[in-house]
């Protein structure tokens, strides 16, 4: 897949650019808050329908202004997408391919994939299960319909039961038939999600094993491991055991919303025991990971984006990642730079041709 041009309007710095890419790897460089991360985060928008990096929409638009628009062309093998957003404050948003409007935007995700590494995603690593949820969820979504559909129906259905057992705290009145109801809808989208997500790890996990070694050119033991309480039971057991302490905590404390995945070196926690070069090994490697799975399933490679990652790798770790990701892989990857220099070198001594971009 191959982006040829970006045309931006009223996106966050952006007054309005519009940039043409004619390399397979594109340098974006320029000094801090100059917008080379707004510009990755715009081809991210174009492929996701949101940012990477906000949560509210209205935010994405350019301080002051009235709204923004983003229009992008695609070349997939032979086939051509032109994507238009259009997003004015407070409004729905709108989402075009090839001046057809989706009806939901849950209909673009898949069409065009793409991976994003920013220096917050070591948070994967370091953070909560819930981020470690979320990057099983962009990917599959990415790759399955049925899922992402699936994980949509859950998330309703659980907010649905949060709010009754709220209810049931503040009035004082338990409606057992309707939580029984709620229970029973919860239980086909969780039992899709987790059998989505348990072939889903059996087939990722050897590549981020793979990667990791690679990339940190180590025969440490990685053991990396899909956790979830489905192992043990079915949702219908766990949400009946569960079922006084939701109450008390007026929220639901069980089912596929807790999976985690749980990630061992040499058979110990790694975020507790490793060291800040290893864990952006592994993070690099769950990214690769991610790349790989989604050009087995697609058939192509989706755009990768980089942001800013030449300052959070050692020198090592950082030519054997672009040996990865820009020589032996085909697709098209976007990296940005403080450095125009560091650029160049970088590309001339693993023997690439690339495009610089200044801002």
């Amino acid at each position: 897949m191959f982006l040829e041009k970006i045309t931006i309007t009223q996106f966050k710095n952006y007054e309005i650019s519009s940039f043409d890419f004619n390399q397979r790897v594109i340098g974006i460089c320029g000094r801090n808050g100059i917008g080379k991360t707004n510009l990755l985060d715009a081809i991210y928008y174009t492929c996701f329908t949101k940012s990477y990096f906000t949560v509210s929409d209205n935010l994405n638009i350019g301080f002051g202004k009235d709204g923004l628009r983003l229009e992008a062309m695609f070349i997939n093998k032979n086939d051509k997408h032109k994507v238009v957003c259009m997003l004015k404050p407070n409004s729905k948003k709108e989402f075009l391919v090839n001046d057809v409007l989706y009806e939901k935007l849950s209909q673009h995700l898949g069409l065009l994939p793409c991976v994003m590494i920013a220096p917050d995603d070591i948070d994967i690593i370091n953070g909560g299960s819930e981020l470690r949820r979320k990057f099983m969820d962009t990917l599959l979504s990415q790759l399955n319909k049925e899922y992402l559909q699936s994980l949509i129906l859950y998330n309703k259905i659980l907010q649905q039961r949060n709010s009754f057992l709220k209810n049931v705290a503040a009035q004082g009145r338990m409606d057992h038939a309707l939580l029984e109801i709620l229970d029973l809808q919860l239980k086909i989208p969780a039992y899709n999600i987790y059998q989505h997500r348990l072939e889903f790890s059996k087939k990722m996990i050897p590549f981020i094993q793979q990667f990791y070694k690679e990339i940190a050119n180590s025969e440490e033991q990685i053991d990396v491991v899909y956790e979830s309480k489905l192992h043990e039971k079915n949702i219908e057991s766990l949400l009946i055991e569960s079922r006084s302490k939701d109450l008390i905590l007026q929220r639901t404390n069980v089912g596929i919303h807790k999976d985690d995945i749980g990630i061992f070196l040499n058979a110990q926690s790694f975020k507790s025991t490793a060291s800040q070069g290893q864990k952006k090994s592994l993070l690099f490697a769950l990214k690769l990971a991610e790349y790989e799975m989604i050009k087995q399933t697609k058939g192509f490679s989706p755009v990768i984006l980089l942001d800013d990652v030449f300052e959070k790798l050692d020198y090592f770790r950082m030519n054997n990642l672009l040996k990865k990701v820009c020589k032996e892989n085909e697709g098209q990857v976007f990296i940005t730079d403080t450095h125009k220099e560091r650029l160049i070198n970088s590309f001339e001594e693993i023997g690439i041709q690339g495009q610089i971009i200044e801002l």
